[in-house]
């Protein structure tokens, strides 16, 4: 009778040791479940932050492409320019060896005269001493000094893209005339050559400069009677329309 009372008992026992050990794992469970929530919300963070960086780097090797293409499209552009500009001095040092040569052949009837041709620095230069142009301390120009005007006024207008720049010089001799000096008598003798290279032999006048530099560009001793001679002269210097120059170059 005894073992029969306990059996109950015993099989409550059980029931209610069983139910503990499964109240266990429940929360066991429960708390692994929240700690894997945890860790894939973390893990859904992180692959949200991951995937962001890559979008920005995506973004930024975007641009990096965009600017290296551009970098490359102006490098050619640049290229092309070159080519075209290289091409252009080439084309205006063949013309400027072209004109030199017309000149010296032109002029060669005055070298007894004080008239020299020579290039320096891709100018070209037409030397003409004052026995050939003007009578000592006069701006009025002599026949002969228009006839070698002639010459040059002939290449210049064969060559139109050429700029000219006429330059007035002196010695260091006192000049004269109260009401003058050597500064001004350069000065008048340049504008004497642009006014018979405009008015008799028609050159483009917006291509012509006139100065004068008086004592002050000696190309000689001014001690001497020789060197005095040397630098009473007008330069005639010719070179290239840079302004045209660099806008065909912009325009290409």
């Amino acid at each position: 009778m005894l073992k029969r009372k306990l059996t109950p008992v015993l099989l409550i026992a059980t029931v209610l040791f069983y139910s503990c050990g499964n109240s266990k794992k429940l929360e066991t469970a429960n708390a692994d479940n929240a700690n894997l929530k945890i860790a894939n919300s973390e893990l859904t963070n992180k692959n949200a932050s991951l995937q962001k960086e890559i979008d920005n780097l995506t973004a930024s090797n975007k641009s990096v492409n965009d600017e290296f293409s551009k970098y490359k499209a102006d490098c050619e552009e640049s290229k092309q320019q070159l080519a075209a500009l290289q091409a252009i001095f080439m084309d205006i040092h063949h013309s400027m060896e072209e004109v030199e040569k017309k000149l010296e052949a032109a002029l060669a009837d005055f070298n007894e005269k004080g008239v020299t041709v020579h290039e320096k620095d891709g100018l070209v230069y037409v030397n003409m001493e004052d026995n050939l142009l003007y009578k000592s301390g006069s701006s009025t120009m002599s026949e002969d000094g228009k006839k070698a005007l002639g010459s040059v006024a002939a290449a210049l207008n064969e060559y139109p893209n050429l700029k000219v720049y006429v330059v007035g010089n002196t010695d260091d001799v006192k000049f004269k005339k109260s009401n003058s000096d050597n500064l001004s008598l350069s000065t008048e003798r340049a504008n004497g050559v642009v006014r018979v290279l405009v008015g008799t032999y028609q050159v483009d006048p917006t291509r012509l400069v006139a100065a004068g530099k008086g004592k002050y560009a000696p190309v000689a001793d001014n001690s001497t009677a020789e060197g005095r001679a040397k630098n009473r002269r007008t330069e005639i210097i010719l070179n290239p329309d840079l302004v045209k120059l660099f806008e065909s170059i912009h325009h290409q």
